[in-house]
């Protein structure tokens, strides 16, 4: 396999650099996984979740390294439907794509119904107006992505700030407060508990793979990709297990209503005054953030399927801004469609969470066995490690193993459908 930077394949004009690589990187993987999965993580393994959190850092690296191998050699909106096509041929890459486009863009309701939960009990309503709250910070994120790229890339500066400083004050006001009593018993809920604890988190760190879809606009991506990705690397690893050990050793969690709030809780009680209104701006921040780089990220894989046939033609296109209105607005109407079943049914980001999780787990290990075939020397080895250690919780899936195989089955038929269309349909460009 050559090392040689395939060119892109998109319309997309470079822009990106490491300041704003790192941004994008920080907002989409330290999102809102940080306010709900500590405490859900928590209730799920009790604190051996912390061995949760600290296999999936570890299986971060590889798969952060392998990801941003990829994407220096073949920048391409598609990502890992990208990598995978080159691996395996079209249908493998059709598939993988829409695998993460759902992933994605499911995770637009879970990320803004996070921000939800946290404003509705700062306001005092009832939980089921966090739908509504939701709906305001995705529609925020969706706009800012329409008005283009120099709007977007300021917005994401800012957050990626904003989520850091607010992240670091939550584990220096928690450290007063740890109490060692908290870490007994350590796992009571066994090897089962962590291993589903460990399902959970692939969504907290599904934002290695999310990146790549952006790697055609980056400047000089050879340098600037993976520089950024060892930046994120320890800013990550540091936060995250910081705040997993905040929320374990002052017991911050332990039933869904408390989960939901854990990290308000450990203000509150750290500053001695009600915080909730604090708390409520650092979830609409951390999630904005969130929600502003998925959309990017996402809109350009519904760019690049549709670009080679798996999706309406209609999503290539771009708005005055150079934005890809079509796609973009697609990305949102997911997200919102999930909100209103939120709203006549009830669901939770507990609910909705395995659906995008394992389906991002199938998209990994596609991405890096794919990455193993492509590669050879220390590259295909670091891509059979993350394989490796991606299999070892495809058993804790359970049923939602499932989904992905669902999914395939509708993407091949809409694509067989749409092939049909096109072929009946006259040309009018």
């Amino acid at each position: 396999m050559t090392t040689e930077t395939i060119p892109s394949t998109t319309d997309a004009r470079p822009g990106i650099g490491l300041t704003q690589g790192v941004a994008l990187y920080v907002c989409a993987i330290l999102g809102a996984g940080v306010l709900v999965f500590p405490g859900q993580s928590s209730s799920l393994a009790g604190p051996a979740a912390l061995l949760a959190w600290a296999f999936s850092a570890l299986l971060g690296l590889p798969l952060a390294f392998t990801f941003a191998a990829l994407a220096s050699r073949f920048p391409d909106a598609g990502g890992v439907a990208t990598f995978t096509e080159k691996a395996f041929g079209p249908i493998a890459g059709g598939i993988v794509g829409w695998w993460y486009f759902i992933a994605g863009s499911v995770g637009q309701t879970i990320v803004p119904l996070t921000a939800g939960y946290y404003v509705a009990t700062a306001l005092g309503v009832e939980p089921h107006w966090a739908p509504a709250i939701a709906a305001i910070v995705l529609v925020i994120a969706v706009a800012a992505n329409l008005a283009g790229f120099k709007v977007g890339a300021r917005v994401q500066i800012a957050l990626a700030l904003g989520v850091t400083a607010i992240l670091l004050a939550v584990i220096l006001i928690a450290l007063p407060q740890i109490d060692f009593t908290q870490f007994t018993p350590f796992a009571p809920h066994g090897i089962s508990g962590i291993g589903q604890a460990t399902v959970v988190l692939f969504f907290a760190f599904a934002g290695w793979e999310a990146i790549a879809h952006l790697s055609a606009e980056f400047r000089d991506v050879r340098r600037t990709l993976p520089r950024a990705t060892v930046l994120t690397i320890a800013i990550v690893t540091v936060l995250y297990l910081g705040v997993a050990f905040a929320v374990v050793g002052t017991g911050a969690y332990g039933s869904r209503t408390l989960d939901r709030i854990s990290l308000g809780v450990i203000i509150e009680r750290g500053i001695g005054l009600s915080a909730a209104g604090v708390v409520a701006v650092a979830a609409v921040v951390i999630c904005l953030g969130t929600t502003n780089a998925f959309v990017a990220s996402v809109s350009r894989l519904g760019y690049a399927l549709a670009r080679d046939g798996w999706a309406p033609a209609r999503l290539v296109r771009r708005n005055r801004q150079g934005a890809l209105q079509y796609s973009i607005l697609a990305v949102g109407a997911i997200g919102c469609a999930g909100l209103l079943g939120a709203t006549l049914f009830g669901w939770g980001t507990d609910d909705i969470v395995f659906i995008p999780a394992v389906l991002v787990l199938a998209t990994y290990l596609l991405g890096t066995v794919a990455a193993a075939r492509l590669f050879t020397g220390g590259l295909r080895i670091l891509a059979l490690v993350a394989t490796v250690l991606l299999l070892i919780t495809v058993p804790f899936a359970g049923w939602h193993l499932l989904v992905p195989p669902a999914i395939a089955v509708l993407a091949l038929l809409a694509h067989r459908i749409g092939r049909g269309t096109r072929k009946h349909k006259p040309t009018t460009e």
